[in-house]
């Protein structure tokens, strides 16, 4: 009997002992989980950069922008006038304070990219800006007060002024985000965007070749990216369309009549920096 007592207290404390280590509550897992198990669709990781598929929760299919002029503009200071219908210009998204990405507090608004340069923000539907001498090329497409494409036909124009150049039927691919400087919590995350024509991207189809820092992410979807584990700094981002067999696209352009990866098809290197605050 005397051996008996202390075999029954060393049950009794293991019955009413502290929760089994291996167990953890729910926020306490979702706290720990690796990020690619929290995210839903495309990720990947590269040298510690990770991209990972930003979900988008609204399309605004009635979004509508049209350019009403001008259609035939001279060399300079040009004032351009947009119709948007639907959309709300200086608005901000519904859903920006959980994205958790740089926000203009400037709201909803134009991305003008004039030949596939860095896009400038117009808050309002008519504006001035300069057109280069020769042959442009001119997207504007509405977005998001985070920066984020509409990527819907009516939620976009191209157009070309002047003869010759790049052809608008081709396979294009335009510049987005991200774009600047990033100043503390807006460094932690960052959008990744652009914008396509004429070309659909899948897993055995075009691909866009996103290269961040030497590091290497092949997108098989065109939609937005977030970009994570960049650290204070000087960072470049390359976009290039690839073909079905994985190799750079090449678009005819009027100067000798060759096809060449053009600014159409590979955006260069961009530069962007992050600070800490």
């Amino acid at each position: 009997m005397k051996n008996l007592f202390p075999l029954l207290t060393f049950c009794l404390l293991l019955s009413c002992g502290g929760p089994d280590p291996a167990e953890k509550t729910q926020e306490e897992a979702e706290n720990s989980a690796p990020i690619e198990e929290s995210v839903k669709g495309i990720f990947m990781e590269n040298n510690g950069v990770r991209v990972y598929e930003a979900i988008v929760e609204e399309t605004f299919p009635d979004a509508k922008i049209s350019l009403t002029g001008p259609m035939a503009p001279n060399t300079g200071l040009n004032s351009f006038e947009f119709e948007v219908s639907n959309y709300d210009l200086g608005g901000q998204t519904a859903d920006a304070a959980t994205r958790n990405c740089a926000n203009s507090a400037k709201g909803q608004h134009i991305h003008f990219i004039m030949n596939n340069g860095s896009y400038k923000a117009k808050y309002e539907s008519t504006f001035e800006e300069e057109v280069p001498e020769g042959t442009n090329v001119l997207l504007a497409f509405l977005s998001r007060s985070y920066h984020e494409s509409i990527k819907t036909n009516d939620a976009h124009v191209l157009v070309k002024y002047g003869a010759g150049g790049q052809s608008l039927s081709e396979p294009l691919l335009f510049y987005s985000r991200p774009k600047g400087t990033y100043a503390g919590a807006d460094g932690k995350k960052l959008l990744l965007d652009f914008y396509l024509r004429n070309v659909d991207l899948a897993d055995n189809g075009y691909k866009v070749r996103a290269t961040i820092d030497g590091n290497e992410f092949i997108l098989p979807k065109w939609c937005p990216y977030f970009v994570e584990g960049l650290s204070a700094g000087e960072h470049t981002f390359r976009l290039e369309l690839l073909d079905l067999n994985g190799d750079p696209v090449k678009n005819a352009q009027s100067e000798g009549g060759n096809s060449v990866v053009g600014p159409y098809s590979d955006t260069g290197e961009r530069i962007i920096n992050i600070t800490e605050g």
